[in-house]
């Protein structure tokens, strides 16, 4: 692929290794460091991510536009690129339901630009091999060699917008799901006084849960704030399927309730999220 001016919305705890993907093709990633946080400003700078201040002034200057934010977000993000005149082709990566996925399909199509449908299962791709870029939609296969040289692989599986964010929502609905689920039994056996009988039954029957449970609260509580809009955008998916939607609403009640460790790496414990959830409400 000839090189490419790529700009990234935008280079998040995610975001930035996906820009850090495109780059080590050797094509040109900027963004724009207008209300962002330091955090994120620091990110893009340690990737050698090119600041090119705004978001008009990125729009003016991409031909291709990856937008990577949390779900609530997706459907602004792509309406403010829209307002900017972008007639480029738009990368939607975020974890949304495939119904949103063609909404935010329609915003861009309504003018000249062109839309691919986007989803990451994995890790930030920091090391190769561990995380996947699923796309799908009319010109996915041209979007696919820019990922050739980084760490995310890119794989195309539909010539539909859709399919793509479906596959998304099917994963997280389990591992997001399940994580929920476990720190939900933990906080009732502790509410119900068989904390103890419960860890030694599972020991006996199920003795990968104590860790899993575990991990849930370490892994999952700091990231908590970003799995309520994907538990909802699961849920409407559910939901469009003629599925039952309560369990993904439960689940983003739950990592609300948790939303107070946002970014406590290192720091959560399962007795610390236990408390939280159990606290009256």
């Amino acid at each position: 692929m000839s090189r490419k001016i790529i700009g990234l919305l935008h280079p998040g705890a995610m975001g930035v290794t996906v820009g850090a993907s495109i780059k080590a093709g050797g094509h040109r990633v900027v963004w724009a460091s207008d209300g962002r946080s330091e955090a994120t400003v620091e990110r893009a700078n340690k990737a050698e991510l090119e600041d090119i201040g705004t978001l008009s002034e990125l729009v003016k200057a991409s031909e291709i536009i990856v937008s990577v934010c949390p779900p609530h977000a997706a459907k602004d993000v792509a309406n403010k690129v829209i307002e900017f005149g972008f007639t480029g082709l738009y990368v939607d990566v975020n974890a949304v339901s495939p119904a949103m996925s063609r909404q935010i399909a329609d915003i861009i199509t309504a003018t000249r630009a062109e839309y691919i449908d986007g989803g990451i299962i994995g890790p930030p791709a920091y090391n190769p091999g561990r995380t996947r870029l699923y796309l799908s939609g009319p010109k996915a296969h041209e979007i696919k060699p820019l990922f050739d040289k980084g760490n995310m692989t890119a794989i195309v599986i539909g010539e539909e917008p859709g399919a793509a964010s479906a596959l998304k929502m099917c994963y997280a609905a389990w591992t997001k799901g399940s994580s929920a689920m476990l720190l939900a039994i933990r906080a009732l056996a502790e509410a119900e006084g068989v904390s103890e009988a419960l860890l030694d039954e599972w020991k006996i029957s199920q003795p990968e849960l104590e860790d899993r449970s575990e991990f849930a609260a370490t892994g999952s509580a700091p990231k908590a704030w970003r799995f309520v809009g994907e538990m909802k955008e699961i849920a409407a998916t559910f939901n469009q399927a003629n599925l039952p939607e309560q369990f993904h609403l439960g689940a983003a009640e739950l990592y609300r309730r948790l939303e107070k460790f946002k970014d406590q790496f290192g720091s959560v414990t399962i007795t610390k999220v236990i408390e939280e959830l159990n606290k009256k409400r």
